[in-house]
């Protein structure tokens, strides 16, 4: 009897937080090693368990468990219109994105969602593409109501640094609605998503404020604070970001980054707590550049750091200042 196992990571932004959430703006995402794993094999019987809880459960309705149930019910129409046929399971989920029971903020429900399409693609000896991960995923946050831009689901799925472009997520919502799964996966959705390699030594650093916040919360708190211009200059801040990282332009880079840090201090004053502005501060006088990621509120920050010796400074400052290194990759 075979045993598959795979696994997914988190995701970070870089820059482009809550403009990503109107369709035609960009965003930076990196992905972050920090993995869930899943394993699955045959059985007489459906059972799933992960360690966020303390119990397993079959297909019967379960609130705790309900993103996976939906996620299996979305693949096995697909499997069906494939002509295959479904049938009973084990899978195990393990691998925490979170400390003493408060969460990094590094995309739990969507490296959840990734995880369970790839491991039963995986089951079902299924060679799909990276986008038609992405894209059964992401059918199955908005067909739960999922309030985010889908972008943590792109980075997730490719795990490398993307550029997101965002789609019309209430018109994929009405087609979710109205067609059949395999018409509406296979509508051109309108995203984009390009892989940005670097073109100088950076080091990428994550700083975690030990305060959770809820992004969907976050959301629905800031959303309507979002204006044209804040949406204009932040896509001109995302795209030299990106030109920055593809010509090695530090410079680029740097002045990016912390533009499209104020502008989230201008959006909301919740986005940044006290601790997002110490991490952020910490940078002063080094070669590097910080701000917060994703909602806010909480979480994490980002850094980049173009000087190890900076780097090793950076983390002996959060460390003075409570924040925790969750990740450091050197040479981004």
């Amino acid at each position: 009897m075979t045993k598959y196992a795979v696994k997914t990571g988190g995701k970070l932004y870089l820059a482009g937080e809550y403009a990503i959430l109107t369709p035609g703006q960009q965003a930076l995402i990196k992905n972050i090693p920090i993995y869930l794993t899943g394993e699955i094999d045959t059985a007489r019987d459906y059972q799933l368990y992960s360690d966020m809880f303390d119990y397993a459960v079959g297909l019967e309705t379960d609130d705790n468990y309900s993103l996976i149930q939906e996620t299996i019910a979305v693949v096995h129409d697909f499997i069906k219109s494939q002509g295959l046929e479904p049938h009973p399971f084990r899978l195990s989920i393990t691998g925490k994105l979170e400390k003493d029971g408060k969460k990094f903020g590094i995309g739990s429900s969507g490296s959840v969602t990734i995880l369970v399409v790839k491991a039963l693609a995986a089951f079902y000896e299924q060679d799909w593409s990276v986008d038609l991960i992405f894209k059964l995923a992401t059918y199955v946050l908005l067909k739960r109501g999922d309030n985010g831009s889908m972008g943590d689901l792109a980075c997730i799925a490719y795990e490398d640094l993307v550029l997101f472009k965002a789609f019309d997520r209430a018109q994929v919502r009405s087609w979710i609605a109205e067609e059949s799964l395999v018409d509406v996966l296979a509508k051109d959705w309108g995203y984009q998503i390009e892989i940005i390699k670097p073109a100088l030594a950076v080091d990428f650093l994550v700083g975690w404020t030990g305060q959770p916040a809820i992004s969907k919360d976050m959301i629905k708190h800031v959303k309507s604070a979002i204006t044209a211009d804040f949406l204009e200059q932040t896509q001109a801040a995302v795209k030299t970001a990106a030109s920055g990282l593809e010509t090695g332009n530090k410079e680029l880079i740097k002045t990016s980054l912390q533009g499209a840090s104020h502008l989230l201090k201008e959006l909301h004053p919740a986005i940044y707590t006290e601790e997002l502005l110490v991490l952020e501060g910490a940078v002063q006088d080094l070669d590097a550049v910080a701000k917060s990621s994703g909602s806010g509120g909480g979480d994490c920050g980002i850094a980049l750091s173009f000087n190890s010796d900076d780097s090793q400074k950076l983390i002996e400052r959060w460390q003075v200042a409570g924040i925790e290194l969750l990740f450091c990759q050197e040479s981004l």
